[in-house]
C-alpha cells in the first residue's frame, strides 16, 4: 500500500509564492511518476505537471515558466514551486503517484490566490 500526504498549501496574496510537498511512504519502488494536479470549484481535475524517476518533467501551459516541479527520491517527496500565483490558481491541489501500472493519489492541499 501506499501513501501519499501533501503539505504546504495556504492562502496568498497574487503574485505571491507557494511551495508544496507530496511525501509518499509503504511500498515505494524506485521506478515510478509523480505528479500533481488541481481542481476547483465547479471544474474538473487537471493536470498540472509530472516528474518521472528520472528527472523528467512537463508541465501544462497554464503553469509553464511559474510553477517548478521537483523530488527528491532519497525522500520519495515530490514539490511544487508556485510563483507568480493568480487568483485561477486557486484550486485544491492533489499529489499523484504511478508505480507498476496503479495510480495512489493524496487527500489534496487547498491552495487559495486572493487580495
Amino acid at each position: 500500500q501506499v501513501q501519499l500526504v501533501e503539505s504546504g498549501g495556504g492562502l496568498v496574496q497574487p503574485g505571491g509564492s507557494l511551495r508544496l510537498s507530496c511525501a509518499a511512504s509503504g511500498s515505494i519502488f524506485r521506478y515510478n511518476d509523480m505528479g500533481w494536479y488541481r481542481q476547483a470549484p465547479g471544474k474538473e481535475r487537471e493536470w498540472v505537471a509530472t516528474i518521472s524517476a528520472g528527472g523528467r518533467t512537463n508541465s501544462a501551459d497554464a503553469v509553464k515558466g511559474r510553477f517548478t516541479i521537483s523530488r527528491d527520491n532519497a525522500k520519495n517527496t515530490v514539490y511544487l514551486q508556485m510563483n507568480s500565483l493568480k487568483p485561477e490558481d486557486t484550486a485544491v491541489y492533489y499529489c499523484k503517484l504511478i508505480q507498476y501500472g496503479l495510480q495512489y493519489w493524496g487527500q489534496g492541499t487547498q491552495v487559495t490566490v486572493s487580495s
